[in-house]
């Protein structure tokens, strides 16, 4: 079964080894890993994690940096895809393909015309904010629930609908998810996000907004963070229950997966956001036990070109339409 993971933080661990003077990253430590789970397609984010917040802009450049330089080392495995064609081409080549997005944009300070840049190095993916309030929209964190996507967010938003870059309401507040809604006209997506019903926490997704996301022709991606599947019995299984719930609500064509693994990075950087001891779903800890989602989905009595959907088509859909 091919696999399409909506996001992946492959590339702070990139950042944090190269700047440690490792090479090769990519293929040392976690292509084999994303062959095993069976995953042949995925967008690797730009992440200003914490602390590093503190300063955007600097760790922005350097991620970006460390990615450009891992590119060129992973040439022999995996290439950065522009579009769906490319995608095509290089799977074809017998190479991972990769899209590149960006997990919030507070790195740009507010300067919109950056997005041109970005989308010319190859980003094709982008959030407003992670979890922080910026220039152009409000994360789930801000204690300031009235405030959404700013006037210089709304301005980023037609600048990526226009140049082609899928958006992702993942880690908007809700004021910033409607406002996404009202102020785009193709399909959005929410990479890594589930069920609010299921797991009542604010990175997860009301009803409505998972109806708004289907209405758009858009995409939910099944998180494993184990916060967002299960208070106390965050299970493969249990996320799981998140898919049926989206299914019955929506129907397939939504659902897809963004698993966000965070396996390979160490506690310093999970600290800020961690509640527990795990980083990820209970059977689902990382990339190889992927199968094993796809098996219970199985099991469930899921067609398999329903399972397909979910697996990988629903995302290519998404990328064909909005990828130039």
């Amino acid at each position: 079964m091919n696999i399409f993971d909506g996001h992946s933080d492959i590339l702070t661990d990139v950042t944090i080894r190269r700047l440690n003077g490792e090479k090769n990253v990519f293929k040392r430590k976690h292509i084999e890993r994303l062959k095993n789970g069976g995953i042949n397609g995925t967008i690797l984010v730009v992440w200003v994690d914490p602390p590093y917040d503190e300063n955007p802009t600097k760790r922005m450049l350097e991620v970006l940096g460390a990615a450009c330089e891992e590119i060129e080392d992973m040439k022999d495995c995996a290439k950065v895809a522009l579009n769906f064609d490319d995608m095509k081409k290089i799977r074809e080549e017998g190479l991972l393909p990769i899209f590149l997005g960006m997990e919030g944009l507070s790195g740009l300070k507010g300067n919109v015309s950056l997005i041109n840049m970005l989308y010319r190095i190859g980003i094709r993916h982008a959030m407003l904010t992670w979890n922080e309030e910026n220039e152009f929209a409000t994360g789930v964190v801000s204690p300031n629930k009235d405030r959404g996507v700013t006037e210089l967010g709304i301005k980023a938003l037609k600048k990526m609908e226009d140049l082609g870059i899928i958006i992702d309401a993942s880690h908007g507040n809700e004021k910033t998810f409607w406002d996404i809604y009202e102020n785009t006209t193709k399909p959005f997506i929410a990479s890594h996000s589930n069920v609010y019903n299921l797991c009542k926490v604010p990175r997860n997704l009301k009803d409505e907004q998972i109806k708004a996301i289907a209405e758009r022709g858009g995409i939910i991606g099944m998180n494993s963070w184990p916060d967002f599947i299960d208070e106390k019995n965050p299970t493969i299984e249990n996320l799981a229950n998140h898919i049926d719930y989206i299914a019955q609500l929506v129907g397939i064509d939504y659902i897809g997966f963004g698993f966000d693994f965070c396996d390979f990075l160490n506690g310093d950087t999970t600290s800020s956001f961690q509640s527990g001891q795990s980083t990820a779903a209970i059977g689902l800890e990382d990339a190889t036990k992927v199968p094993d989602l796809i098996n219970i989905l199985q099991k469930r009595g899921y067609k398999k070109e329903d399972i397909e959907k979910i697996a990988y088509k629903n995302f290519e859909r998404v990328i064909k339409e909005i990828l130039k």
